[in-house]
């Protein structure tokens, strides 16, 4: 099962604040969310996923991502 948390939860498990999460949304960045209606949510397991995917070895590591 696809446990499903608040905006605000998620900002806290990821360390950061809603608004920055907000931001990220609008950016078209960070964890995957889901959006039911008006209400935005995020499955535990994407924001597991998207967490590891942050991973890096030094702070040049781009994670692939050459943009």
């Amino acid at each position: 099962m696809n446990l499903l948390i608040t905006s605000i939860k998620a900002a806290e498990l990821l360390c950061i604040s809603e608004k920055t999460l907000r931001k990220w949304r609008w950016e078209g960045k960070g964890p995957k969310f889901v959006k039911i209606g008006s209400r935005v949510t995020y499955r535990v397991h994407d924001l597991q996923e998207w967490i590891k995917d942050q991973i890096r070895t030094s702070t040049s590591d781009d994670g692939g991502n050459h943009a």
